[in-house]
């Protein structure tokens, strides 16, 4: 992977609300980058801007490799078996049948491949966008809040995928308001007051 990902003075205005001006970080293959900051400060749109899902207001972004963004959202059909449903983004990303059985197993959901995704509980949901992530090979994973209602073994699962992701030449970009497994990441704190 040659993946990479830089924010060269970005800003972002939602509304009439400056979120985060003159943000600039760069990020190279196994690299990952961990975002904090209160409610509010513009982590989710951080990654939304990443994603190319919000347009910037100031500055650029910058990458090479395939981007895959994770919201609070599952972003998968509530009616289909969990398997149909991350299939579906499995052929639009490209990716072979076995990425899915792969992605399953590795969030330990394999079991679950039948359950239509309304009947999920939180945490098995949030297994799922887990997964649909890993299915999708992407070389830059956009993770927002990945950890929330993910028991200890799954947070675990969590840890070892962007371990493994990182080890192949992936980049991470993660924002957490909990403490996760991510070393070596750079700290980018939105939101920060100046004493």
């Amino acid at each position: 992977m040659t993946a990479r990902l830089v924010f060269d003075r970005v800003a972002c205005l939602r509304g009439d609300r400056l979120l985060f001006e003159g943000l600039s970080f760069a990020l190279g293959a196994g690299d990952a980058a961990l975002l904090t900051g209160p409610n509010g400060a513009g982590k989710s749109s951080l990654m939304r801007l990443a994603a190319g899902l919000l347009p910037l207001s100031a500055g650029t972004i910058d990458h090479e490799g395939r981007i895959a963004h994770a919201g609070e959202a599952a972003a998968l059909e509530m009616r289909l078996p969990l398997a149909r449903a991350l299939g579906f983004w499995a052929r639009i990303d490209g990716s072979e049948a076995d990425a899915v059985r792969d992605a399953l197993d590795r969030m330990g959901i394999a079991n679950l491949a039948e359950v239509p995704v309304h009947m999920l509980s939180t945490g098995q949901r949030k297994r799922a966008t887990l997964a649909r992530i890993l299915a999708a090979r992407a070389d830059i994973w956009l993770l927002d809040e990945p950890g929330n209602g993910l028991d200890t073994a799954s947070l675990g699962r969590l840890a070892a995928a962007m371990a493994a992701h990182r080890a192949g030449g992936g980049i991470v970009l993660l924002a957490t308001h909990q403490p996760l497994d991510l070393p070596g990441a750079l700290p980018i704190e939105l939101g920060k007051v100046a004493a």
